[in-house]
């Protein structure tokens, strides 16, 4: 499996992209709603095919009769750097690879865009959701049709207190230098070179 993109959270779309914007000094384009979880987002591209979404549950969709996918029902305090997504070229197949409570996966769509996704019955990704999720498109990946940033992702730091147990599963589905795995407290933390030198995300 490769990095096929970060997602940053907040209470409300507006905070996401405020943090977003405001930690790297570009600003987001366009994105979609997801109909199936509630939640819609804005996107931006990264260097080296990555990308880099906002993402909040969505006021103006049906309320949801399952838990929101990326743990967003249980989601409070400032945006943040929530989550980290995985791409599968065949993810039936490696899904065997994550831990058990990771393997259920779920059909997505947005507008053209189509794709299988892990996610979790209760939204809630193993370590405390600091585990990948997973996702298989189902065509073209869209970060090459996206706005581009000028932003390289230079580091992902990957913190929890069992970061043995997590290096270990990390280490069945993905080899990437770029990825860090510390103990600490649950959390995420990215360094970017940008066009304004290097920022970093959390």
């Amino acid at each position: 499996m490769i990095l096929d993109h970060l997602a940053v959270a907040g209470g409300t779309l507006e905070e996401a992209v405020a943090h977003t914007e405001d930690a790297l000094g570009i600003a987001l384009g366009p994105g979609g709603s997801h109909a199936r979880y509630g939640t819609h987002n804005r996107l931006i591209g990264l260097e080296d095919g990555l990308y880099l979404e906002a993402i909040a549950i969505d006021p103006g969709a049906q309320p949801q009769e399952q838990p929101r996918w990326f743990n967003l029902d249980r989601f409070e305090g400032p945006a943040k750097l929530n989550n980290w997504i995985l791409r599968s070229e065949d993810l039936e197949a490696e899904k065997a690879l994550l831990p058990t409570h990771a393997q259920r996966h779920v059909q997505m769509q947005r507008g053209d865009l189509s794709w299988l996704m892990t996610v979790p019955a209760d939204g809630l990704l193993p370590f405390d959701n600091i585990f990948p999720a997973v996702l298989q498109w189902q065509g073209d990946p869209p970060a090459a049709r996206l706005p581009q940033s000028g932003c390289r992702l230079s580091r992902l730091v990957v913190s929890h207190p069992e970061a043995r147990s997590l290096q270990a599963a990390l280490d069945r589905i993905i080899d990437d230098p770029r990825i860090a795995v510390e103990p600490g407290a649950p959390g995420l933390m990215a360094e970017f070179e940008t066009p304004h030198g290097r920022r970093v995300l959390e």
